[in-house]
């Protein structure tokens, strides 16, 4: 028996033995195989883990106002969260914490109590960890939910580092669970103030990094981008780790010509325009004379749903049969070419006109004769096609060709993403391109962008000088000056100053002649407006209809532009002057009103006729979501933000504290007129706050930026 035990002891320690052998034999093989007989290819694998690399995404730059204000700019933000399964929470430990952490919560968050703080995080994980303990029906246990998070919302970093000091959060991360996740994101503080013109970022198909896809953003994007660091792996005694071996270059900061002040007029005058015609879009480009920069663009398209407005597609950049106010670019190539000499010399015009075959009307407003004045004043197309007959008729596209020496096909590269150029088909000798020519002559058979008509139209305010527009003023990075972009020409002179004279006559007379298109909507008293009005025919799909696309082009003060300005509405329910027209007449009144065009009514300080340096605690905005984006998101040193006003129950309201939109709002309702000055918030009115005023009284306002 004993020997039989025995044998049985044996066999088994012998099978047992063999196991190991045949185990280790196993591992000394594959030892043998990877070090000697497969050593060159992991060495190669080790080598291209070592040699890997990972870029890293640079920092995108900064997009600013003329004067430094922030446009959009890149911000990481923060969620909170906390994993309730990690091993070193202890439970005496949170609940000694509790209490304090729930009361520096309280005070952080005050939409809840610090009670309430601390039923909703012992309930909540109470029942993530009461559900990790739960068997499902298939008879697996319940999910672990890891990623508890503290806030609904996103914190900014200065968010961040506070709250990481709060009682329990503040011990090491294998005692708390606590744990954040990045993200960037692009924020723009106006909100929806140029926001078609500034565009949007986002990933695309090449890249998994941030990218520009409209407007400044995309058009810039190789320099706001910046250039991509690289990361290596790194070998090190207890393991590889991730370093950086070529740091990031940061994106430039692009400070661009838009007036924050001249964006916020603008728009508001479009959309009020638009709202009261119900017109389907409407875009607006205002520029700087002498400079060619482009100090507010707006476009607007209607929301069929909600009836509002919203930022839409750049019409200012896309192709437009013009109207009527191409008229004055082919008068200014009647006067280089020397088809009109005396501007005051008529020509015979009449009714109706056949030419090529095709009838050409100035019904209901003909005349016998008509002078090169009165064909600009008047709008006559016959007048126009006529002289450009004179010289082209037996070289139709010569008249093409004229504008290409003057440069009215070259692009601007205006830094705006998706900028067209003006398309005027190739004529040649036969019937209908005689009769084109007629059509081109005086807006029709062609598309223009509205910034191409606005750049002529501005060249003729700055004594023929062709200016080219443009959105981008200077570079910086790291917030040293890199590069100031310089004023360029297309031409250096587009026309002779003196046919540029006589062409600001004919715009002049288009607002103020006894005969003119726009003398009933755009004459202003304070403000001398010259410019030309524009109306095309189309349709749904763009060709002739129907609807109308009316157009108001022209500059202000007349005597000495200094602005130039283009406004292009469609569907709206009335004519160019009134719309379109009103639309340019409004921004440049109110750019009076601010002392903007050179002018500055007196204002004295505040109610008290003293200056008073104990200014309010400014605001940089009434909206709350702007104004925190703005204070503790941006960390711009020279943004404050006001106190609200104190509420007065009768008499003049008080609107120290407001910005100056909020502001005139409330004093228009109550019946007073206001004039202002300087920029920024009010820190002073002239009438006291609560006195009696009577209906349509003066009140001004003094603007403080700091």
């Amino acid at each position: 028996m004993k020997q039989n035990n025995k044998r049985h002891i044996l066999a088994r320690y012998a099978i047992v033995v063999g196991i190991m052998l045949a185990f280790s034999t196993c591992i000394a093989w594959y030892l043998f195989k990877t070090s000697i007989v497969h050593a060159a290819e992991w060495n190669d694998k080790a080598n291209t883990v070592l040699t890997s690399t990972t870029p890293i995404e640079p920092e995108r730059g900064k997009l600013l106002a003329d004067n430094g204000t922030v446009l959009a700019a890149n911000l990481q933000y923060y969620v909170l969260r906390i994993d309730w399964f990690t091993e070193g929470i202890k439970t005496d430990t949170l609940m000694k914490d509790i209490g304090p952490l729930c009361d520096s919560l309280a005070l952080f968050d005050n939409s809840m109590t610090a009670a309430q703080w601390k039923q909703k995080i012992l309930g909540d994980r109470k029942e993530i960890l009461d559900n990790a303990k739960k068997t499902n029906p298939d008879g697996s246990k319940g999910r672990k939910n890891r990623a508890y998070k503290l806030f609904p919302y996103m914190l900014t970093h200065k968010e961040f580092e506070r709250v990481s000091h709060f009682p329990f959060l503040c011990r090491a991360k294998n005692k708390n669970g606590f744990y954040t996740e990045k993200h960037n994101r692009r924020i723009k503080p106006y909100g929806d103030m140029a926001a078609r013109s500034i565009g949007n970022v986002g990933q695309n198909e090449e890249s998994a990094f941030i990218h520009g896809h409209s407007g400044l953003e995309m058009a810039l994007d190789s320099l706001l981008y910046g250039k991509p660091g690289v990361a290596k792996n790194i070998q090190l005694t207890n393991g590889i780790v991730r370093a950086e071996s070529v740091p990031a270059v940061k994106g430039y900061d692009i400070t661009t010509t838009i007036n924050v002040q001249l964006q916020d007029i603008v728009e508001n005058e479009l959309n009020d325009m638009c709202l009261e015609t119900g017109a389907r879009w409407g875009t607006c480009v205002l520029m700087e004379v002498a400079t060619g920069e482009i100090k507010a663009i707006s476009n607007l398209e209607r929301n069929d749903k909600t009836g509002e407005y919203v930022e839409g597609r750049n019409h200012a950049v896309l192709g437009y049969e013009p109207g009527s106010v191409v008229k004055t670019i082919s008068m200014m190539v009647a006067l280089e070419d020397g088809i009109v000499n005396d501007i005051n010399a008529p020509i015979a015009t009449g009714s109706d006109w056949m030419y090529a075959g095709r009838n050409i009307s100035d019904r209901p407003h003909g005349a016998a004769t008509r002078t090169p004045r009165e064909i600009i004043e008047t709008s006559s197309n016959i007048g126009m096609a006529k002289l450009i007959v004179k010289d082209y008729g037996n070289n139709p596209g010569g008249f093409r060709k004229r504008l290409e020496e003057m440069g009215f096909f070259e692009p601007f590269n205006t830094g705006i993403g998706g900028e067209t150029t003006p398309n005027f088909p190739v004529l040649g000798n036969k019937n209908w391109d005689k009769l084109s020519l007629t059509r081109q002559a005086y807006g029709y058979a062609t598309t223009i962008p509205p910034i191409y008509t606005l750049a002529m139209y501005n060249a003729i305010a700055n004594d023929g000088k062709f200016v080219r527009p443009h959105l981008v003023k200077k570079l910086s990075r790291e917030g040293e000056l890199d590069s100031i972009i310089p004023v360029t020409y297309i031409r250096k002179q587009v026309c002779s100053p003196e046919n540029a004279a006589k062409l600001r006559q004919m715009l002049h007379d288009v607002v103020w002649g006894s005969h003119g298109t726009a003398r009933h909507w755009v004459q202003d008293e304070k403000v001398e407006i010259a410019g030309k009005t524009g109306t095309a025919f189309t349709n749904a799909s763009g060709q002739y209809g129907a609807q109308k696309r009316l157009a108001f082009c022209g500059f202000f003060p007349y005597d000495k532009p200094k602005y130039s300005c283009i406004v292009l509405m469609l569907g709206a329910d009335r004519g160019a002057g009134a719309c379109s027209g009103t639309v340019l007449k409004n921004i440049a009144r109110k750019m009076y009103a601010r002392g903007l065009l050179g002018t500055m009514p007196d204002v004295p300080a505040n109610e008290t006729g003293k200056d008073d340096k104990n200014y309010p605690t400014l605001f940089a905005s009434m909206n709350d979501n702007a104004a925190v984006n703005i204070k503790r998101g941006l960390h711009v040193k020279t943004t404050h933000r006001y106190a609200r006003p104190t509420k007065v129950e009768k008499g003049v309201p008080c609107v120290i504290g407001l910005d100056i939109r909020e502001a005139i709002k409330v004093l228009e309702n109550a019946g007073l007129t206001v004039n202002f000055t300087g920029s920024g918030m009010v820190t002073g009115q002239s009438l006291a706050a609560g006195s009696a005023f009577t209906r349509g009284q003066r009140i001004n306002l003094r603007l403080r930026n700091s």
